[in-house]
């Protein structure tokens, strides 16, 4: 069924394609919290599997929404892994260790890469694509992102 959304087919093609890529950067730190939070193997690991499968939770439904936001502009979604990893910003680090202190530190700074995409691609969805409704909700999930890193960093102080 068609979209009569009043956006341009255009608009709404550029935005669905910017929302994949956010997708695919929600999805794969999703799975790398995923990875913090089963390999947890130390003295407080039980406080560290909660906190990281907290934030994995977070992610879940964040991930939901944007896969949403994007149907909703009358685009299908390609969650494929594949897909994913061919234009997530965020990368995958091999560790010979599971450290809860290496897991945050890395983490942290893939919430702060898509916090500042996110933030860069308000103005754009709003000006170039005429999308107010996703403009606005990328400034929630930049929200969502803030928080997630705040708790991050009390970690690691």
């Amino acid at each position: 069924m068609k979209t009569t959304i009043k956006l341009s087919g255009a608009d709404r093609e550029n935005a669905a394609n910017e929302l994949a890529k956010i997708l695919a950067d929600e999805y794969v730190l999703f799975t790398k919290t995923k990875h913090a939070h089963c390999n947890q193997n130390n003295a407080e690991s039980y406080d560290k599997h909660k906190f990281f499968e907290t934030q994995s939770d977070e992610l879940n439904t964040m991930i939901d929404s944007v896969a949403e936001r994007i149907r909703s502009l009358g685009h299908y979604v390609d969650a494929m892994l594949k897909a994913f990893l061919s234009v997530t910003r965020c990368t995958e680090q091999n560790r010979n260790k599971n450290q809860s202190h290496g897991f945050m530190k890395e983490l942290l700074s893939d919430h702060e890469k898509l916090i500042v995409a996110l933030k860069g691609n308000v103005p754009v969805f709003a000006n170039d694509y005429k999308d107010a409704e996703t403009s606005n909700f990328l400034s929630g999930l930049v929200e969502n992102h803030e928080k997630m890193a705040w708790f991050l960093r009390t970690h690691l102080n």
